[in-house]
């Protein structure tokens, strides 16, 4: 207890900076913010999907209809970010949000080169009107890391307009909002400099230089790179141990791959690629189905142990906790047994999500089971999560019930110890409410 009490006394302030950055914190939160339109996104992605005999004949020609949705959720899915990215930095300098959020999307769409067409047809064979087109593709899941950089440049802009008194002010009496129309004027100006001279006179491109200069980073932590998924789940489960919100310290920094990786994998299956072809093993919900399963540290496991466990305590809260278990919630588990500074349920807290990454990597690398392919709510319980995700693959669910059982054996041995602890300082207290 004392080496764990000084590691979280020592490793609290670096948490809580990272967690606190203000771009970092603008970051997480924009992209918190655009999960509706992912989920419903993705769910018009498995209703195109749906494992039913003759349903791919019944819907083909509603085919360019029903992919309308997708196209405009998670097809512009870095637009969406911007704004959302820019509008809560903007907030935490006490800018305009909608400005702040405005600008950002403006700074993205200027880095996506129009397209001239001069005649041509769509999918459906109609003819398309002469004139300049905005491509969707850079708005998609391969432009996120450029929209982010785009909108935290262009609220700092905006910010060092506003300290350096850079406005354009208006006479009192003039109503708020179009003072600060007014106000918008010069940072808006620059924004459009600054983004659309490189882009469209020097062909400079943002996100291919970002994505040079991350994509090693990206096929480490998001790729098929397995140490990478190990060293993701050892953090994410040691900062829990030691009672620092895992997901909140290390989400800004992650997040974003985790989103662009699942997004990638999504606009490669919508567009025909077999979900068997995907590039990104690594998503969220590959760990979210497997190796968390029940929430951090696979705890569902745990708590169905706790609900047969000889201590009255244990018992109770396995009870309690086994409804918000399935539905991949584990706070009352975490705090309540506590895992939180107990090395005994600590060791197999962090230990379990490793070992389910490493089975269900070898599967999913052997080519027996196909990635992830769309994005639903954490809260589906996993077994059902896991067939939405790999398109309806039963050697996916499969693993859903080998990781558990996995979970289940490593548990045992530190739930028996904890166990025997428990039921010994409940005896002890009986005793001594007995001896009154």
């Amino acid at each position: 207890m004392k080496v764990l009490d000084s590691v979280a006394m020592k490793l609290l302030p670096i948490a809580n900076k990272i967690g606190q950055q203000r771009h970092l914190q603008a970051v997480r939160n924009g992209l918190i913010s655009i999960l509706p339109l992912t989920i419903v996104g993705s769910f018009f992605t498995i209703l195109l999907n749906l494992p039913v005999p003759g349903y791919a004949d019944f819907i083909a020609p509603y085919i360019s209809a029903l992919d309308v949705p997708f196209r405009f959720t998670v097809g512009l899915m870095s637009l969406y970010a911007a704004f959302t990215i820019g509008s809560y930095l903007g907030s935490s300098y006490k800018l305009d949000k909608t400005t702040s959020g405005f600008l950002s999307m403006l700074a993205t769409l200027l880095m996506v080169m129009p397209v001239n067409l001069a005649e041509g047809v769509d999918t459906a064979g109609n003819t398309i009107a002469v004139g300049r087109y905005i491509p969707i593709t850079p708005l998609g899941s391969q432009g996120l890391f450029a929209a982010i950089i785009a909108a935290l440049i262009s609220v700092e802009i905006y910010r060092f307009t506003k300290e350096k008194k850079l406005e354009i002010k208006m006479p009192d009496g003039v109503p708020p909002v179009v003072g600060e129309s007014f106000a918008a004027l010069l940072p808006t100006l620059f924004v459009v400099l600054l983004f659309w001279i490189p882009r469209h006179f020097f062909n400079f491109n943002l996100n291919d230089l970002l994505v040079i200069a991350i994509s090693p980073l990206k096929a480490f932590l998001t790729g098929n790179n397995l140490f990478g998924g190990i060293i993701t789940q050892f953090f994410i489960c040691v900062f829990w141990a030691l009672g620092i919100h895992g997901h909140a310290v290390l989400g800004p920094i992650i997040r974003p791959f985790w989103d662009q990786a699942i997004l990638e994998n999504a606009e490669l299956f919508q567009n025909g690629t077999s979900a068997f072809h995907l590039p990104n093993i690594f998503t969220e919900q590959f760990y979210q189905w497997y190796a968390q399963m029940g929430g951090t540290g696979a705890t569902l496991a745990l708590v169905v142990l706790f609900m047969f466990s000889k201590s009255k305590y244990l018992k109770q809260l396995g009870k309690l906790s086994i409804l918000p278990g399935i539905f991949n919630i584990n706070e009352p588990v975490i705090f309540g047994a506590p895992i939180v500074m107990n090395p005994l349920l600590a060791i197999p807290f962090i230990l379990v999500p490793i070992v389910n990454t490493i089975l269900v990597y070898i599967v999913t690398a052997l080519n027996l089971m196909p990635k992830m392919m769309v994005k639903p709510p954490f809260s589906i319980p996993a077994p059902l999560g896991a067939l939405i995700t790999s398109n309806w693959n039963i050697v996916a669910l499969i693993m859903v019930f080998v990781c558990f059982f996995v979970s289940l054996a490593i548990y045992y041995p530190f739930f028996k110890m904890f166990e025997k602890i428990q039921v010994e300082q409940e005896k002890g207290e009986f005793k001594e409410v007995s001896a009154e």
